[in-house]
């Protein structure tokens, strides 16, 4: 049986509105929640980017449901043994219903720091270097871990779950998901792509869990949504690796500035009409996911969430 979720994005919205969100998504009937994890958000219209490891704090007081990160990059900003203590400590607050989502990250939240942004393959290298760090640091034993990229010097993890957080990877591209199937506990994407579900499971996915997510404008008025949709998130909508390589949001604005609003439109189920948004939903389900993750452009989320509780997810689970 198929999971569906809440995609809570923090680079549109302040702390207390996304526990606030996240009290809606429950009381709605979803059943999981994803929470992005930024530095900056992607255009400076979508305004917010707050700490990601606060919030998850704060709903582990306010929600019963699973919460993942989507996605944390353990490799630049934040060093892994510190990613591995903030997921410790969030599984534990969950009570085991927490999940550590991983990527390679991108430039606009990582480069903050100074250091060089690297190649997409070295990425790739320290994200795999990463997780086996993290990994050893949940068994709570004393570890050192001398590398290719990262350092370890006798760091030991005193606060520990019983069970440790599965750890999924975000996967573009064959490589990346050729390794999140033998590193990783699950696979996540926005792709519902049935090529990439196979290869991951033929990598040693297979048993393992797929998750996926999409951005949707529910509202009255189609017309009206589509131009939202288009103002906070048409930098999702721009081709190639440029999501991984530009440094700062007025970028993101010029770049996606050569996006029409029509394209938008055709990629982002918007308005009122039910068949829209089940259509988004399917090919996730065609393709074989687990679970799959719907976010709200916009302010108008108590609606959103009565529309999906009455209308949309009684479809989806019938």
């Amino acid at each position: 049986m198929t999971v569906f979720g809440y995609f809570l994005s923090c680079e549109e919205h302040r702390p207390d509105e996304l526990i606030h969100q996240a009290r809606l998504a429950e009381d709605a009937g979803f059943e999981a929640l994803w929470i992005s994890d930024h530095f900056h958000p992607w255009l400076d219209a979508q305004g917010e980017s707050p700490f990601v490891w606060s919030v998850i704090g704060a709903l582990s007081q306010a929600v019963s449901i699973p919460v993942t990160t989507a996605v944390t990059c353990p490799t630049t900003r934040i060093h892994p043994a510190i990613v591995a203590q903030a997921a410790a400590t969030s599984q534990v607050l969950l009570k085991g219903r927490f999940r550590l989502g991983v990527g390679s990250g991108e430039a606009l939240n990582e480069h903050i720091t100074g250091e060089r942004w690297p190649s997409a393959a070295q990425r790739l290298e320290r994200l795999e270097e990463a997780i086996e760090i993290i990994h050893a640091l949940f068994g709570g034993r004393q570890i050192s871990h001398r590398g290719r990229h990262f350092t370890v010097d006798t760091a030991r993890l005193y606060t520990v779950p019983d069970t440790p957080p599965p750890i999924l990877m975000s996967g573009y591209g064959p490589k990346a998901i050729s390794i999140a199937g033998r590193v990783a506990d699950g696979l996540m994407t926005t792709f519902p792509d049935p090529e990439s579900v196979r290869l991951f499971r033929d990598e040693g996915g297979e048993g393992k869990l797929v998750a996926g997510g999409f951005k949707a404008c529910y509202g009255p008025d189609e017309d009206e949504c589509a131009e939202l949709a288009h103002s906070l998130w048409r930098n999702e909508q721009v081709p190639g690796e440029a999501g991984q390589l530009l440094p700062l949001p007025r970028h993101f604005q010029q770049i996606s500035e050569l996006v029409p609003v029509e394209t938008v439109r055709e990629k982002v189920p918007c308005g009122p009409d039910v068949e829209r948004h089940l259509q988004a939903v399917q090919p996730f389900l065609d393709a074989g996911f687990d679970e799959v993750y719907i976010n709200q452009i916009g302010p108008h989320q108590d609606a959103f969430f009565k529309f999906y509780s009455t209308e949309v997810l009684p479809r989806l689970r019938g």
